[in-house]
């Protein structure tokens, strides 16, 4: 199905087609390719004002997520009984936040790559509420990336700053 990329932000000039190649590498390597999946460019002010709406945090992030099927557990695939429940949710990605906290050496698309990897697991349920959750959304972060660096030839590392 289909990945719709939306850029609608001015504060990054930024590129859809290097984190598109890359996430549908991501969505085949777990196994989602089948299901529909947006992924939304935001800045800093509306990242935070999506941020105090839905988590009550008044602070801009690098991501979140909006599931279309919730209460899945970690892993489980959506069993959708219609072709229009055939769909992950949205992703929205706060590309000035991201931009700002890359570092020197840290390639700004592979940061996307791998942020829009950790909020797409938060749409197949996983969770880091506590270490147990954390571990085992690290470990499925970790494998999808050594695999697509593997595809790629990048060398992806999962998320790892205060997730617990």
């Amino acid at each position: 199905m289909s990945l719709v990329i939306r850029n609608l932000q001015r504060a990054i000039p930024i590129r859809r087609v290097p984190l598109r190649r890359k996430m549908e590498i991501v969505r085949s390597i777990l196994g989602v390719q089948r299901f529909d999946l947006g992924i939304v460019y935001v800045d800093n002010k509306n990242i935070q004002h999506i941020n105090r709406i839905y988590r009550k945090k008044n602070t801009p992030t690098d991501v979140l997520s909006f599931p279309f099927h919730e209460n899945l557990k970690a892993g489980e695939l959506p069993q959708p009984d219609f072709r229009e429940d055939y769909n992950l949710g949205d992703i929205f990605l706060g590309v000035e936040y991201i931009f700002q906290q890359c570092k020197e050496d840290e390639d700004y698309y592979d940061m996307l790559t791998v942020t829009a990897t950790h909020g797409l697991c938060h749409l197949l349920g996983f969770t880091h509420h506590s270490e147990a959750e954390w571990q085992k959304m690290y470990c499925q972060e970790k494998q999808v990336l050594e695999e697509l660096s593997r595809c790629t030839g990048a060398r992806l590392e999962p998320l790892t700053r205060g997730f617990y």
